[in-house]
């Protein structure tokens, strides 16, 4: 049986609607591909794998019928699609005259396997759930755009965070599929170090609570505050965690309100899985193997892949066509959550695009 794709316009969200407004790009169309018997890394197979993905604007193919116009922009562990559609993201980008103008691009939002509303563990199989990897995550993404929706080239794949490791995978495994590639937040080597050590707590937390009864639980386990509190951590910088919570009583209030954010939309497999999709990332021995000119952004303050370490530096000498930067801490960014502030980057993504015009 062929795959399986619906689609539908997305009016439900009245808080989406009004930056659509406000920023003057087109609404959001959602749809479900589903690819049938997709067979994962570890060796298992799902009989009906959803990747659940936001577009706008519309594909545009040259007189050889090769896409034109088509972007992909991949998020972070645990987010989703719907995070780009946002104020500080999509209304710097997609309106009119905008670097990523929705209405000269084709821009496609997935969300990644066990994200959003693509298949995940809460769905129902819970830790019987497919081991998922990034390269898992990157093969369920290569056919949304080919097999569902007719794209065979990208004028641009970028990411942030998890998105941001995807985006040099992508460039080692398509290289001939894109021509620009822009990574935020990331580094292109295996998890390791502080990076590792953070995600071994939330996992070890998670699997070593007996209340997640290997998975089949009712209610969430307490484990599950425990990794939202560890997100709250590596998620900013520290001066402005103080800034935010100056005093002791400030601080548990703020952090409560995170955690119990998390704890309400979020399920214990599904974040543990997500964290755990990290153990296949490597690039490092691919590097030369890119061919897209790629800009990798990080940030000074961002304490998951901190520029101490001389890692990008280091690397992204092997791209052949790449380059990087690290943005100086200011007022105005955030930790490693400043991937998704795109006034601190934008105007290096308008060269990057105007380098790689052809």
């Amino acid at each position: 049986m062929k795959p399986i794709i619906r689609i539908f316009t997305f009016f439900s969200s009245v808080l989406v609607a009004g930056f659509v407004s406000a920023a003057d790009y087109p609404t959001p169309t959602e749809g479900d591909y589903t690819i049938r018997d997709f067979k994962f890394q570890s060796g298992e197979t799902l009989p009906e794998l959803r990747i659940h993905y936001r577009t706008l604007g519309k594909s545009e193919k040259d007189a050889e019928g090769k896409t034109t116009n088509a972007v992909l922009i991949m998020h972070g562990t645990t987010g989703s699609g719907a995070q780009f559609i946002r104020p500080e993201f999509a209304g710097e980008l997609f309106g009119k005259d905008q670097p990523l103008d929705a209405t000269k691009f084709f821009i496609v939002l997935p969300d990644g396997i066990g994200h959003g509303k693509s298949s995940k563990p809460s769905d129902g199989m819970h830790a019987k759930f497919p081991r998922y990897g990034y390269r898992d995550m990157i093969e369920a993404q290569y056919r949304l755009l080919t097999e569902g929706l007719g794209v065979n080239h990208a004028r641009l794949v970028m990411g942030t965070s998890m998105g941001g490791m995807h985006t040099w995978l992508w460039g080692e495994l398509h290289p001939d599929f894109v021509d620009a590639l822009m990574p935020l937040a990331s580094l292109p080597t295996q998890i390791s170090g502080r990076n590792r050590g953070w995600r071994r707590i939330v996992i070890d937390a998670i699997r070593n609570d007996p209340a997640w009864n290997g998975g089949e639980y009712k209610t969430q386990p307490p484990s599950l505050r425990a990794a939202a509190e560890m997100l709250w951590f590596m998620s900013s910088n520290p001066v402005l965690r103080q800034k935010d919570a100056p005093t002791l009583a400030k601080t548990d209030e703020v952090l409560d309100k995170f955690v119990d954010g998390i704890v309400k939309a979020d399920d214990a497999n599904d974040v543990l899985y997500a964290v755990e999709a990290s153990h296949d990332y490597d690039p490092g021995p691919g590097l030369e193997k890119i061919r897209a000119p790629l800009l990798a952004i990080n940030s000074a303050d961002d304490l998951i892949n901190p520029p101490e370490l001389g890692i990008l530096e280091h690397e992204i000498k092997r791209v052949p066509h790449g380059r990087a930067m690290v943005i100086p801490l200011s007022d105005k960014t955030r930790g490693h959550g400043s991937h998704t502030i795109a006034s601190l980057w934008k105007d290096e993504l308008v060269k990057l695009l105007q380098e790689t015009e052809k």
